[in-house]
């Protein structure tokens, strides 16, 4: 226990090293906790409408302005960051869980398991992310779940490519080989002796792939087939801010610096994690 504990003091101290690391888990705990606090910190409902205070420049009032229907930008950003955040981290929840287990599965068996799981991950991998998940999302139709689904899909080649080349690393390593020689069974050597020591790419995938869900989510909702009007998701508002970007330039403006931030936030993070959890960077 204290061995663990040890090692962990030391990987948070090699974290701490990284300040745009450091830069980019601020702002993460800031947009959680916007998230969290959303009831609070919105001074308007998301979805209320004033006509009478359509596309009012950022004021006292309204401090981001207001849409073309009157709803207080802030108040959407804020409720925003809930759904955004929420989408991706389902999203990548899914997308490692079953990556995890396709790339374990060919990684361990090899032969033809490995075969077709690698070449159906090729073959996904040579669509660009963005246009799988429009022909998923067709198919199954519009909505926030479905949007999940898709990104969450189109995601998983990336987990289990890492994690079939992890695998084949660990799988011939001198405590792997005893535990198999001990009588471990097929099942235990997989989840209990190789899973546990390929982890930390997958941490660091995650951290970066988060991102990348987020986004490809956004361009879903900014094309009709994500989130649905008058959800106030950060892509939908994008979508609705475009024929205004003259006349109101706010409308829009302000949704794409909120995924610009936490985009980036989550670049900086995950490489400042990857530096500290790799071993072989000093």
């Amino acid at each position: 226990m204290l061995e663990i504990l040890s090692h962990v003091a030391s990987e948070l101290r090699r974290l701490g090293k990284q300040r745009l690391a450091l830069i980019g888990g601020g702002i993460l705990a800031g947009a959680s906790l916007v998230a969290l606090l959303a009831p609070i910190l919105a001074p308007y409902d998301p979805l209320a409408q004033n006509l009478y205070a359509r596309l009012q420049p950022p004021s006292v009032s309204h401090w981001l302005g207001t849409d073309d229907f009157g709803r207080d930008i802030f108040s959407r950003i804020v409720y925003g960051a809930r759904i955004s955040l929420r989408i991706g981290l389902v999203a990548i929840a899914l997308a490692a869980s079953t990556g995890t287990l396709l790339g374990l599965i060919a990684g361990y068996r090899g032969g033809v398991a490995d075969m077709l799981i690698m070449r159906l991950m090729d073959l996904m991998l040579a669509f660009p992310s963005i246009l799988l998940a429009i022909a998923i999302v067709a198919v199954i139709g519009p909505g926030i779940d479905n949007a999940i689904l898709a990104v969450s899909i189109v995601l998983v080649p990336q987990f289990a490519r890492l994690m079939r080349s992890s695998v084949l690393t660990v799988r011939e390593a001198t405590y792997v080989e005893a535990a198999r020689a001990l009588g471990s069974s097929e099942s235990r050597l997989m989840f209990y002796s190789i899973l546990p020591n390929c982890t930390v790419p997958l941490i660091v995938q995650a951290t970066l792939s988060l991102g990348t869900a987020i986004l490809d989510a956004a361009g879903l909702s900014f094309l009709g087939l994500g989130a649905q009007p008058p959800t106030p998701e950060w892509g939908a508002m994008l979508s609705g801010g475009r024929e205004l970007l003259l006349q109101a330039p706010w409308v829009m403006a302000f949704p794409g610096l909120a995924i610009f931030v936490v985009v980036l936030a989550l670049n900086l993070f995950g490489d400042g994690l990857r530096d500290a959890l790799d071993p072989k960077i000093t």
